[in-house]
């Protein structure tokens, strides 16, 4: 009944910025939080940056500073603003919606950073 759709992933140069939007539709009503994930070939699928439903933000210690969580209610809409972007920063990025105990989750959108 959710389904979450990304997008804004690119390739961009070190120190640059990229915005990743997740736009829901569906049976939305309740949602607990909204987090981005990245993950790399090999790699365990990493938490970056959560909101709570109060608005609460949470961040990972490699990303604090730098990128940004935010939602708009009324566009069900939730975004990631990446800025001074890192080569280690290049993965798949997900965005994930929890709704009574429920996950859901974006196709994932690929972030490069390159020089």
């Amino acid at each position: 009944q959710v389904q979450l759709v990304e997008s804004g992933g690119g390739s961009v140069q070190p120190g640059g910025s990229l915005r990743l939007s997740c736009a829901a539709s569906g049976s939305i009503f309740s949602v607990n939080f909204i987090g981005w994930h990245r993950q790399t070939p090999g790699n365990q699928r990493e938490l970056v940056a959560a909101i709570s439903r109060d608005g609460a933000t949470n961040y990972a210690d490699s990303v604090k500073g730098r990128f940004t969580i935010s939602r708009d209610n009324a566009k069900s809409t939730a975004y990631l603003q990446m800025n001074s972007l890192k080569p280690e920063d290049t993965a798949v990025y997900y965005c994930q919606l929890n709704q009574w105990g429920l996950n859901y989750w974006g196709q994932g959108t690929q972030v490069t950073v390159s020089s």
